[in-house]
């Protein structure tokens, strides 16, 4: 069996728009539901979720039962030993928070990449496990390296300062903004709709662009999400399946109990 081709990696080359949804509850169940909406990919939260690798394979599994969903995994810190983890799962994807220089992102890749015969790639321990189908990818080993997709996150001032360094690293295939905390790097916490932090976002869409790598971002104001993807940016999550159920349940007890109108989510996002 040959090693399934990363088609979302594809889109980004591409530059085919891939809308996604952010998942932060931790059952499989819920993601079942999520699979079922029609997003391109849905990404599986194990940095502000409790999510373990049990269920993390949990929800990889039940993604996988439903053609045209690309499951994503954000790791909880760019570590070479959580990366490898999440891999032998069998994510192809990796979303990897806080880089903020190119080193980092250098050191990341080395991380996602096997040792080859030729003496390059990086320092992946052998084995594969769920990744190779145990055994049953029988070119895994030399496969996988194609097939995996890196998206580091730029979050801070400092990966703003270094962001055409760090976009420019062989191996980085996107960079996801993340506007919370950037807006908070920046001095504006809990304002990531500020102008500042807008122009500084636009900036950094263009630059990213520039150097031929994906722009990401998350947000589910969808005014806000379509200037995004105006912009170019080419892997957008619309929305969070914890906020969805949080607006939606309060809004629903307040229409028959009076309560107070359910909290905005505009401009709340990692």
């Amino acid at each position: 069996m040959k090693t399934p081709v990363n088609t979302f990696k594809q889109a980004l080359y591409a530059r085919q728009t891939q809308i996604g949804l952010w998942l932060g509850l931790t059952s499989a169940y819920s993601a079942e539901i999520c699979a079922l909406a029609g997003f391109d990919w849905l990404l599986v939260d194990g940095e502000h979720a409790p999510n373990n690798l049990s269920s993390i394979q949990a929800h990889l599994q039940t993604i996988a039962a439903y053609p045209g969903n690309h499951a994503i995994a954000r790791v909880p810190v760019g570590d070479t030993v959580i990366i490898k983890q999440y891999l032998d799962l069998g994510v192809q994807t990796l979303l990897v928070p806080m880089v903020d220089t190119a080193e980092q992102a250098a050191q990341i890749v080395q991380a996602m990449r096997y040792p080859q015969d030729d003496g390059h790639g990086g320092v992946r321990g052998m084995a594969g496990a769920r990744a190779s189908r145990w055994g049953h990818y029988t070119n895994y080993a030399k496969e996988a390296n194609e097939q995996v997709c890196l998206l580091v996150q730029a979050e801070s001032q400092m990966a703003l300062d270094n962001l055409d360094a760090i976009v420019n690293t062989p191996g980085v295939d996107g960079v996801f903004i993340g506007p919370a905390d950037l807006s908070a790097s920046m001095g504006y916490v809990g304002n990531s709709n500020h102008p500042v932090v807008q122009a500084a976002i636009e900036d950094a869409i263009a630059r990213i662009l520039k150097a031929g790598k994906a722009p990401g971002i998350l947000t589910p104001d969808e005014k806000l999400a379509q200037h995004y993807i105006d912009l170019g940016a080419v892997f957008v999550a619309v929305g969070l399946d914890t906020q969805i159920l949080m607006r939606h349940t309060t809004a629903l007890a307040g229409r028959f109990k009076g309560g107070p109108a359910a909290p905005t989510t505009t401009g709340k996002v990692y």
